[in-house]
């Protein structure tokens, strides 16, 4: 849970009983205190190499090229949860920018892109029907000259409505595909067959293969049939 500090909210750090209060350049947040774990599954490796690759890629660079990294970050100012403009780092906007690349299978950039609005896939539905072997996905297909991130929760209880944190990328279609999209395979691979009666979610984000730019997410969620 993100706090905003102030005169009887200062920037609080360390933990009290479950709570650890802390911040990152998200803003101040409190969390559950936990113990980490660390599964080391083989998409968690995946990522880390992507990462790791990225932070040699950046060091590659020319000082000039990080400097116009460095400079670009003005174009690319977030807002949290409260209005407040956040600012990422150079590295950070290369490395963010070329893993969203990297996911959908396009090649690192090395010079700053300019911003630019990437149209939302508009997922209608989500139809998962275990008999026919039908996993589904209506949406409205980007250009070509885009390519889409395919996200999906794992089953979930029925009565589950907020799945957030749940999501795992499990494909990516390389262009701007066509509706429906099918996902049995990628699902099942990364899932296993989900049963009757369970609830999964689906969640298409667009990427600008030039850029790394990527759209909001457009989400929708089946119960799971016979």
């Amino acid at each position: 849970m993100k706090f905003q500090a102030g005169i009887f909210t200062p920037n609080l750090s360390g933990s009290a009983g479950g709570t650890t209060a802390s911040r990152n350049r998200g803003g101040g947040y409190f969390r559950n205190k936990a113990i980490p774990t660390n599964p080391d599954t083989v998409a968690q490796q995946a990522a880390r190499s992507i990462l790791a690759a990225l932070s040699q890629n950046w060091r590659s660079l020319t000082q000039a090229q990080r400097d116009a990294w460095d400079a670009a970050v003005n174009n690319f100012i977030s807002t949290d949860v409260f209005g407040v403009g956040r600012r990422k780092t150079g590295k950070n906007l290369y490395t963010a920018l070329n893993a969203n690349l990297a996911s959908v299978g396009q090649a690192t950039i090395s010079v700053p892109p300019v911003p630019a609005a990437v149209p939302s896939a508009a997922v209608a539905s989500v139809t998962i029907a275990i008999g026919a072997a039908t996993y589904d996905i209506v949406y409205t297909p980007p250009a070509a000259s885009f390519s889409v991130q395919v996200w999906a929760t794992a089953p979930l209880s029925a009565g589950v409505s907020y799945a957030k944190n749940q999501y795992r990328q499990i494909d990516a279609v390389i262009g701007g595909g066509a509706s429906p999209l099918g996902f049995a395979a990628a699902y099942n691979a990364k899932f296993g067959v989900p049963p009757v009666g369970t609830k999964v979610f689906a969640k298409l984000v667009v990427v600008q293969n030039a850029s790394g730019i990527k759209s909001t997410a457009s989400t929708n969620f089946d119960i799971v049939a016979a």
